[in-house]
């Protein structure tokens, strides 16, 4: 997964990420929510504002860890 979305197929994979993980576990680790973060932080607004989108659409209960006052919030 990159640090940086250039192109929506890289959000696309965190997504698939994401609920890869969730649906092994109850919980997304530290890493994982640093790493997107990350790429939320240096990746083009736009790549930003479609990760949302997407988030809501196909794994909405992981939006409490990226919307603001968070569960977890960034290192």
């Amino acid at each position: 997964m990159p640090y940086h979305w250039k192109k929506k197929v890289d959000v696309d994979e965190t997504i698939v990420v994401i609920r890869n993980v969730l649906d092994r576990n109850a919980e997304l680790p530290n890493w994982l929510v640093n790493t997107i973060y990350g790429a939320i932080r240096d990746s083009d607004p736009a790549m930003a504002k479609y990760f949302y989108g997407e988030v809501k659409k196909y794994v909405p209960t992981a939006m409490k860890y990226f919307q603001e006052g968070s569960v977890r919030e960034p290192i």
